[in-house]
């Protein structure tokens, strides 16, 4: 086995195990003791290093296309949907990408523990890759231009309702002073790994399975 593969695969099984106790939703470092947050960044660190598609923007679209659930994440929007209102708990976190038209949403699925409600979150954006004065191919990192955010209610007692799906959509909110970026740090078949502006990590696995709700072309 080589390098990348025992790293991913001690990645992984990391993640895998802390992830055995949720249901599918994203681990932040919040919720984790500081010892294992330093050995998830480590591994991540590591896994970047051996990188098999540095120029992902130029030679590996076709693996950024399509769901992707997130597994872990350090960003603070992750972080605030891990306490929700009302009993709210986060479920499973998407992003859908679309690479020709160059748009993505993120989709975070939320329900009550007793069934009482469910439905999602959605921010719709574009995207681009950026142009590093250093760099002058497109390399790794796009910038991010957020559009709008859906709030939805699918289900009160089990009961469709149309009518709340979604109930509210607000412009989404972009950082006043810069362009939101992210890094593309590590990319195969099955795992993505991202560097936001802020310093944030995501990592996320491949899904064969897209959500509900996949369309990037609402209104």
């Amino acid at each position: 086995m080589n390098n990348q593969l025992l790293i991913k695969e001690k990645l992984q099984a990391k993640l895998e195990n802390i992830q055995s106790k949720s249901d599918g939703s994203p681990i932040t470092d919040l919720q984790l003791d500081k010892t294992l947050v330093a050995e998830i960044e480590q591994l991540t660190t590591e896994l970047e290093s051996v990188n098999p598609n540095l120029n992902p923007l130029l030679y590996a679209t076709s693996l950024l296309e399509g769901a992707w659930q997130l597994q872990y994440s350090t960003a603070r929007e992750i972080r605030s949907l891990a306490s929700l209102p009302l009993g709210l708990k986060l479920g499973k976190v998407y992003q859908v990408i679309d690479v020709a038209n160059q748009l993505f949403f993120n989709l975070a699925k939320v329900k009550h523990p007793l069934g009482l409600v469910s439905g999602y979150v959605k921010v719709t954006a574009s995207f681009e890759p950026a142009k590093e004065d250093l760099e002058p191919l497109q390399n790794k990192r796009i910038n991010v231009y957020f559009d709008k955010r859906y709030l939805s209610i699918q289900k009160i007692l089990g009961i469709n309702t149309p009518q709340l799906n979604p109930f509210k959509v607000v412009s989404a909110n972009n950082p006043t002073s810069r362009t939101a970026t992210l890094d593309i740090t590590f990319l195969d078949e099955t795992l993505r790994i991202g560097r936001g502006g802020d310093g944030s990590l995501f990592i996320l696995s491949k899904s064969e399975n897209l959500p509900e709700f996949t369309s990037l072309n609402e209104n």
